[in-house]
Order: C-alpha cells, then structure tokens, then sequence
C-alpha cells in the first residue's frame, strides 16, 4: 500500500448511477413487471419456488392481510424466525403498507425478547413456532403478559398465518395501491437491534432509501443482473441476509435460493449445486467450514461466480481459497454496519487479488468515508490508523426512541462514528486495522489483533485464529492466542506457537498464551465474541485478582 503524508484519510463515492427515489414495495412491483415469470424465490428446506409473479401474488396477500388486521404505516412488526420463504413474504409485505418491520435474532431467550417487544412498542409479532432448542411459542406465552403494546401473535404456519393470507385474497387489491402510494422513501421501514456487548441492544432505525439503496449498489457491484442466483446462508434478521441478501436480489430480478433455516454448510454446498447459484455470501467462519467439509471435493461448484465474505475480518489465507477451490473469481469483500444499512466500503470485481485479500475495498457509490484521530477528531494523513468514519445516504436515521445514544454514534455533520480502527491507502482503499475497543495496549506498546491473527493464518495446522488481551501484573496486557486446529493436527502449545513466530513477529507481539478450541464463541451473524472470550481466559488461567486490579 502506498501512502502520502499530505492526502488527507478522506473519499466519496463518485457514479454514473443515480441513486434510487421509491419505495421498496414500488421497487419491487417494478421487477415484477420486468421479470413476472422468471424465478424469484427458492425455499430448498420446504422444496417450494415462486417466480416473481407468483412471489408477488404472496407478498400482497399478506400485505393486504395485515391492513385488514388494523396493521398501518408506523404500525411495528416484529419477525423471530430463522430463514424460510415466509420471512421474505413479511419483508416485502409490511413494507409496501409502511409498517415497521423488527427483526428479532432467532437466538434470543424470553428476557431478550420481553426487552425488544417492549422497546419497540410491537403491535404485531410473526414467529416460527419452534426452531431447534428454541420454544418460540411457549417463550412468547411467557412474555406476553408484561407487553403491553402486543396485541396479535401469528405462528407460521398455523391457523392464525393461513387466515391473515385468505383474508388478504379476498380484500380489494386497489386498497393495496392506495397505501403504497402515501408511503414517502424516507419513511422508517426497519427496526435492527444491534448485538451490544455490554448493556441491552439498541434499536437502528432505517428506511427505505437506506436499504434500498444499499441493497441495490452493493448488487451492482457484484454486478447482478436478472440471470443471477444467489445462494443466502446467512441470516435474514440481519442486514447481511435481508439487504445484502434480498434486496439486492429484488433490486435486480435475480433469485434468492434459501439453503437452510440456518447456516449448515453441507446443505450450502447443495444448494449452489442444485440451483447452479452464481452467488454464494458468507462471513468468513462460513467459508471455513464449507472448504473443510469432508465432502466438499464432490460438489460441483462451477455455476458460482462471485459473492460476498463479509460479517468479521476476512482472513487473507480464506480469501485465496474461496477463490481458487470454490471458483468465486470475483468474489467481494463487504465492510460495514447495521447503522449504515450495512455496507460503507467494497472491493470490485476488477480490482487485483492483491486488493481483494487485504483490504475491504474502496467507498460505495454515493457514500464518504474519512478516518479521524479518535483523540482529536481532525482527518488523518493516509497511512495514519484512527476510527473509520462513513457519511451520505446509508447512515441510519438514529437508534429507537434512543436520542441520546444516537448523538454518541452520530456527530452534528451526520458522520456515523464506528469504533472501528483503519488505515487508507492512496488510492482510497481501506484496511481495517482492529476495533478501538479490541487493541491490546502491552508495556505501553498500541498492538492490533489482526496483525497476529493473519500471522497465524500462516502456520500449517491453524485451522482459525482469535487473539485477546489479557490482564497482566507487569505489562497492563498479554497477549492470548486462540486456535481452532486442522484435523489430525497435534494441539499447539505455548512453546511451539512462540518458535513458530519467533523472528517473525516483533517479540512483543507473541502471544504468551495459547489455548486450543473446538469452535469460538459467537453471535448468530458469526462474530466472534472476544468480550466472552476475555471473561473466559481470565477464568482459566487464574488472573481474577489482576483483573480486578485499578489501572490509571
């Protein structure tokens, strides 16, 4: 990467495609008219398909249902279900009749769940029955009582979900229109509660124009078109599935082929076989675990093309693989965050393998990036680390009900702040460098967990690396490595990880301590939760005293 002192760490997205003016439901008819009979929707799991005409034929039933229910603009829905074809009927339905839609993490227990309904005010709650260990049902009987706002629950598939359909049928489909038509793109459209570390989750509140647009751009960057299929393993509630995932789909006439309710990676496999998907997305724990399936080399993977690794930091040794083994030759790296409805920076399709697998890309259309001095706020010099900062149509309208938080995230130029650590080249490619939370400060040395854990990529039998910092009587901090080992590999130790990167690594950037996992702890989207991880290792290796010690 190279560098200029004088350039300022600062980008816009400059493009020759306007950004997008409706609705996600007008967006939506659009393709429709476009593409009626052209496969728009496959839900392998249930062997059921629709074509846009008959996908549409859905979504309005249950949109016009809804209306019928006393469901309006504003009105908040929340979704708590894993993947399946009726989470995507949802999305789209409550859209076109301006309701709030709010995705519930499938993973939530009764007391996440009281905390959501309740912060949002939810009228209307869609929800799978059950999903393995999850009794979504009985959960929500629990909870009911003390939700005030909570007036009809609708299990999928039950009686409740056929009838709110059949009424939809029988209603009057101009009302439908009438609806649409008083609906405006800078309506709120979607609540997302982001996973906090500490504390309950906040509400991002996005519209149309947000994820619309996004959705579209980053299609357009994986350069999308009516022909392609893509394969979605990730999940709906999140942004990765329902705007990376759907809309960009929709925004395109390209087809969305569910793999499974949640991430399996042998039914992924599967799946872009027996649809010839083109596109397969994916966080980079995904990607591990479909190279090192027993039965990967069986799969004919050759109908895919590109697709997105995004979620975590994309480790460079990943990245070369899901080129080569799995043929996603223009496979793209995605960068952002729920509050910037996700995506602020993406590699394209014709940048070098070089830029693909060490950087997260360039701007997105329509969007600025700068990275500040998080002590001083000003711009940094390219080259400098600070804290990534992205501005332009994507930025969430704030957190729910939340103005207080939403002016720590969002500053009075309407830049979102996001606590994330980068470095920006000459070109305006970005690295992201580590979170502002997650740096280990060791003996007064600044040490970022990435550096190390691409290190680590490197040794033979690492199958995954996670490194932490711990509490330490002499240095403030030490470093902590885990790995999860390739099969038949012989359990790393200390001493060995230590040969491995001695001459290699500066000495202060060895890790003092290993320890070696079957699977990291993770959020459902597949982020590594390093704030469990640390609470772990101060238990396992005895520094409890330490850790409660004061520092200045």
């Amino acid at each position: 990467m190279s560098y200029s002192p004088a350039v300022p760490s600062y980008s816009s997205g400059i493009s020759d495609v306007p950004l997008l003016g409706d609705t996600i439901g007008d967006n939506f008819d659009r393709t429709v008219q476009s593409f009626g009979d052209r496969d728009a929707l496959v839900d392998r799991p249930k062997g059921q398909r629709w074509t846009y005409r008959e996908l549409a034929a859905e979504v309005d039933a249950l949109a016009l249902g809804l209306l019928e229910k006393g469901i309006g603009k504003g009105d908040r829905v929340g979704i708590w279900a894993p993947n399946c074809a009726e989470w995507t009927f949802t999305q789209y339905a409550t859209a076109k009749i301006g309701a709030i839609l709010v995705n519930i993490n499938p993973a939530y227990r009764s007391h996440e769940l009281e905390y959501v309904l309740n912060q949002a005010g939810i009228r209307m709650l869609v929800a799978a029955e059950k999903f393995k260990t999850s009794d979504y049902a009985g959960m929500i009987a629990e909870v009911r009582p003390r939700c005030e706002a909570l007036t009809d629950v609708v299990l999928l598939g039950g009686a409740d979900w056929t009838a709110l359909l059949e009424a939809g049928r029988r209603a009057d489909r101009a009302r439908l229109a009438d609806v649409q038509a008083t609906l405006s793109a800078d309506d709120p459209i979607n609540i997302q509660y982001t996973s906090g570390t500490t504390g309950f989750p906040k509400g991002a509140t996005l519209s149309h124009h947000n994820i619309l647009n996004n959705g579209f751009f980053v299609g357009e960057l994986c350069g999308y078109t009516e022909a392609d299929r893509i394969c979605i393993p990730v999940p709906f509630y999140h942004c990765f599935g329902m705007v990376m995932g759907n809309l960009a789909a929709t925004s395109h006439g390209a087809c969305m082929v569910i793999p499974a309710p949640s991430f399996e990676p042998k039914a992924t496999l599967e799946a872009v076989q027996a649809e010839r998907c083109t596109s397969l997305y994916g966080v980079p724990t995904m990607f591990i675990a479909e190279l090192s399936d027993p039965s990967f080399e069986s799969f004919d993977l050759s109908s895919l093309r590109t697709g997105i690794m995004a979620g975590s930091p994309c480790p460079v040794e990943v990245m070369k693989q899901v080129i080569e083994r799995m043929g996603m030759a223009e496979v793209s790296i995605c960068y952002g965050m729920t509050e910037t409805s996700p995506v602020s920076t993406q590699t394209r399709a014709d940048d070098s393998i070089e830029r693909r697998v060490s950087t997260v890309g360039r701007v997105g259309p329509h969007l600025e990036v700068k990275i500040v001095d998080p002590e001083t706020g000003l711009t940094a010099p390219r080259g400098e680390p600070g804290e990534l900062c992205t501005r332009g149509y994507s930025v969430m309208l704030g957190y729910w009900e939340q103005p207080d938080k939403t002016a720590e995230a969002i500053d009075a130029a309407r830049w979102m702040h996001t606590g994330d650590l980068a470095v920006m080249d000459d070109e305006g490619y970005v690295n992201i460098t580590g979170r502002i939370k997650d740096m280990v400060i060791r003996g007064g040395e600044n040490i970022y967990p990435r550096e190390i854990e691409e290190f680590l990529y490197t040794h033979p039998d690492i199958l995954d690396a996670q490194v932490i910092g711990v509490p330490d009587s002499k240095y403030g901090e030490e470093l902590m490595a885990w790995v999860r080992m390739r099969e038949g590999a012989e359990a790393l130790t200390a001493e060995s990880l230590r040969e491995f990167c001695s001459g290699k690594l500066a000495h202060y950037k060895i890790p003092r301590y290993v320890h070696v996992v079957e699977e990291f702890p993770m959020t459902v989207t597949g982020k590594v939760r390093k704030v469990e991880m640390r609470a772990k290792s101060v238990e396992l290796l005895g520094l409890e005293d330490i850790a409660r010690l004061k520092h200045a």
